[in-house]
């Protein structure tokens, strides 16, 4: 419980430190704003050597729903999300955010690790203000809703040098999820899920994009030498 509370602090601080910052071209820890980003905002540390990263550690994410969501989902429509369903959910976003993030950096030529060293990046993510339109209790029951929209979700991801535990980089996204076309269609969960996949596929596209933007290569002069060796 101490650990939960103090994820949800340092969570709601560095959240506050984004609203308050909006545009500035740094953060209060230094990082500096990146023009022309794929995302809502990002940040890196201009001195840091992101070249040298060629295995990840990814945290499991922490995931909330946003505020009021159960209340709401409960009154608008003939459902009863319970506890228990919410935790589920969370469960599954982890879990997905976890496969999608490891298939795409994997087939980028990264390793996954669960170790600290000077050539690992951790991921630190918060999936924040999840909101699903149309939750599917996966029960019996043979109601239907059908939606153009299966919901929304903000991604917060820190980027964590291993060795010294410093953030190197910051980044936050607000996504909406549409089905194709914008067309309304039936929402239950495994579409919910196919939708929540392609928006983390997304994010973590970017996250390999940028990663292999700063991949260290070598001159002809360099690669001639080590040929000769």
């Amino acid at each position: 419980m101490k650990k939960l509370f103090t994820v949800i602090v340092l969570f709601l601080l560095s959240g506050t430190v984004f609203a308050q910052e909006g545009g500035a071209d740094r953060t209060f820890d230094g990082l500096q704003r990146v023009e022309g980003a794929r995302v809502g905002a990002a940040y890196i540390d201009p001195e840091a050597d992101f070249s040298v990263f060629r295995r990840v550690a990814i945290l499991d994410p922490f995931v909330a729903f946003r505020s009021n969501w159960q209340r709401d989902v409960n009154r608008s429509r003939s459902r009863n999300i319970n506890s228990r369903d919410m935790e589920r959910m969370k469960d599954d976003m982890q879990s997905l955010f976890r496969d999608v993030f490891t298939q795409r950096l994997e087939a980028a030529g990264f390793d996954i690790v669960n170790t600290a060293d000077y050539d690992v990046l951790v991921l630190r993510p918060a999936i924040i203000d999840l909101d699903i339109t149309a939750p599917d209790r996966a029960t019996a029951g043979r109601s239907r809703t059908y939606t153009s929209t299966a919901g929304a979700a903000t991604l917060y991801l820190q980027l964590v040098d291993s060795v010294s535990g410093d953030v190197i980089g910051r980044a936050i996204d607000r996504t909406v999820a549409r089905t194709s076309g914008a067309q309304v269609s039936w929402s239950n969960r495994v579409s919910n899920r196919a939708d929540a996949r392609r928006v983390m596929g997304r994010w973590a596209d970017i996250l390999v994009e940028f990663l292999t933007s700063h991949y260290y290569q070598p001159t002809a002069e360099e690669e001639a030498a080590a040929d000769a060796e």
